[in-house]
C-alpha cells in the first residue's frame, strides 16, 4: 500500500491543479478590462470532492481490479436445442426491431416540435457514425478525417442547385457518389500506412478540404457559406406556406388542410429516419458477404489476412469508398434540413465526436453506435447548465469508457457456440 500511496496522492494533487484553474476561476469584467475572482463554495467542494476521489480510486485501483476477477462466473453448458434456441433468438430480434421502427415511425405524430428536430439531429449522427463504423470499427482503418466526406457530400447537393438547379432526390445519390470518389482517392495514398501515420494523413484530407471550401470562395463562397438550400419536397409537394419551385404545389394546399410548420420538421425526421434504415440494412448485407468478412480478417490481423490470399488494396479502398458514401449521404440531408451551409459546420471536433460515438458504442457494433448517438447528442441538451464544460465532460467520459469498458457500450458479438467437457 505504501508504493502506491505516492502516485495516487501525485494523482489527486495533479487533478486539483488542473480542476481548480478551470472551475474554480471566473473571468468577470472590471470596468473596461477582466478580472478574476473564485467560484462558489458548491463549485470549491465539488473540485476537492473530485481530487478526493481520483486519490481514492488510484490507490485501490490494482485491489478493486484483483477482487472482480476472483469472482467466480456461472459457465453453461452446451445444449443440443442450441440451433433452435439461436433461430429463436433471430426471430425475437426481428420482432423487436419491427417494434422499435414502429414506435419511431409514430412517435413525432406525438413529440414537441423540438424534440423531433432534436431527434433528426441524433438521426444524421447515427449514419455518420454507422459509415465511420465501416472504416474504423470493421476494417480497423483510423480515420480522423472523416468529417471531410460529410462536407464533399453537403456542398454536393448546395453547388449542384445553385448552379444547375437539380432538386434534392437527384442530388442525394449524386452526393453519395461524390464522397465516394474522394474516399477512393484518399484510399491510394494510405494504401501502405497503418496507425498513428494513417490517422495523421487523414486528419490532414480533413482539414484540406475545409481550408479549400473556406479559400475557394467564388465557387463555394468561402467563410460566408451558402444559403437558401430548398428543402427536399414529396413527389413536388413542399412543405413550406407557398411552393418556391415553378411546377410544385404546397403540401397543405394539395391537401386542402391548414398549414403548419410541424408537417415540414415531421417529413424531414421520416426522410433521416428512412436513411437510416436504408444505412443499416445495407451494412448488415455486407457484413454477411466476403468483403464484410475481408473487413475484419484486415482488423485483426493484416499479416495474416495478406497470407491467405485477399487483396489488401481492394479491401482498404472498399472499405474508404462505402464508409465515405454514406457520409455524402448524410451531408446532403443535412444541408437541405439547415437550409445554410458553412465550412465552419465541418470543422475536426466533428470528426473527433463521430469517431467518439463508434468507440463509445462498440467497434463494429451497429446498436452500440445508435445508443452512443443518442447519447452524445441528447446528454448535452439535457444538461443545458453544464454547457461551458461540455469538452471537459466529454474527455471525462472517454478517459471512464477507457478505464472500465473499453470494448464500448455494446460489443460486436459473433454467433459462436462454447462447447464444455461434460
Amino acid at each position: 500500500m505504501k508504493d502506491k500511496f505516492i502516485p495516487a496522492l501525485i494523482a489527486g494533487v495533479a487533478t486539483l491543479i488542473l480542476a481548480f484553474p478551470l472551475l474554480g476561476l471566473n473571468l468577470v469584467s472590471d470596468g473596461l478590462g477582466l478580472g478574476i475572482e473564485g467560484a462558489d463554495t458548491q463549485t470549491m467542494i465539488y473540485i476537492v470532492l473530485a481530487s478526493l476521489a481520483v486519490f481514492i480510486f488510484q490507490l485501490f485501483k490494482e485491489n478493486a481490479l484483483n477482487i472482480a476477477k476472483n469472482i467466480p462466473l456461472p459457465r453453461r453448458a452446451y445444449k443440443p436445442d442450441a440451433v433452435v434456441s439461436q433461430a429463436q433468438r433471430d426471430k425475437n430480434e426481428k420482432l423487436f426491431t419491427f417494434i422499435i421502427v414502429a414506435i419511431a415511425l409514430v412517435w413525432p405524430f406525438f413529440a414537441s416540435r423540438g424534440n423531433v428536430d432534436l431527434a433528426t439531429l441524433v438521426l444524421i449522427y447515427v449514419m455518420l457514425g454507422l459509415g465511420l463504423n465501416i472504416v474504423v470499427g470493421l476494417a480497423g482503418l483510423l480515420d480522423l478525417g472523416y468529417v471531410a466526406f460529410y462536407a464533399v457530400g453537403a456542398y454536393s447537393y448546395a453547388l449542384l442547385h445553385q448552379y444547375f438547379g437539380l432538386s434534392f432526390w437527384v442530388c442525394l445519390p449524386l452526393a453519395g457518389l461524390m464522397a465516394a470518389s474522394f474516399g477512393f482517392v484518399l484510399g491510394f495514398p494510405v494504401l501502405r500506412l497503418r496507425g498513428d501515420y494513417l490517422a495523421i494523413v487523414t486528419l490532414g484530407f480533413g482539414e484540406i478540404i475545409r481550408i479549400l471550401l473556406n479559400n475557394w470562395t467564388h465557387l463555394t463562397g468561402g467563410p460566408n457559406g451558402i444559403g437558401s438550400i430548398p428543402k427536399p419536397a414529396l413527389f413536388g409537394l413542399e412543405f413550406g406556406r407557398k411552393a418556391k419551385e415553378e411546377g410544385n404545389i404546397a403540401f397543405h394546399e394539395y391537401f386542402n388542410i391548414a398549414y403548419n410548420s410541424s408537417y415540414k420538421v415531421i417529413f424531414l425526421y421520416l426522410l433521416a429516419l428512412l436513411l437510416v434504415l436504408f444505412t443499416i440494412f445495407v451494412i448488415r448485407r455486407l457484413m454477411r458477404m466476403p468483403v464484410g468478412r475481408a473487413w475484419e480478417a484486415l482488423r485483426e490481423d493484416e499479416i495474416a489476412c495478406r497470407s491467405l490470399g485477399l487483396n489488401r488494396t481492394i479491401i482498404k479502398l472498399s472499405a474508404f469508398t462505402i464508409g465515405a458514401s454514406f457520409a455524402g449521404f448524410a451531408g446532403a440531408f443535412f444541408s437541405a434540413k439547415q437550409g445554410f451551409i458553412s465550412p465552419e459546420s465541418f470543422t475536426f471536433i466533428e470528426s473527433a465526436i463521430i469517431l467518439a460515438i463508434v468507440v463509445l458504442g462498440g467497434m463494429g457494433s451497429q446498436l452500440g453506435i445508435i445508443l452512443a448517438a443518442i447519447a452524445m447528442t441528447v446528454l448535452p441538451e439535457l444538461a443545458r447548465e453544464f454547457q461551458e464544460y461540455r469538452m471537459l465532460m466529454f474527455g471525462l467520459m472517454m478517459v471512464l469508457m477507457m478505464i472500465w469498458r473499453p470494448q464500448g457500450l455494446l460489443p460486436m458479438k459473433r454467433r459462436h457456440m462454447e462447447l464444455t467437457n461434460a
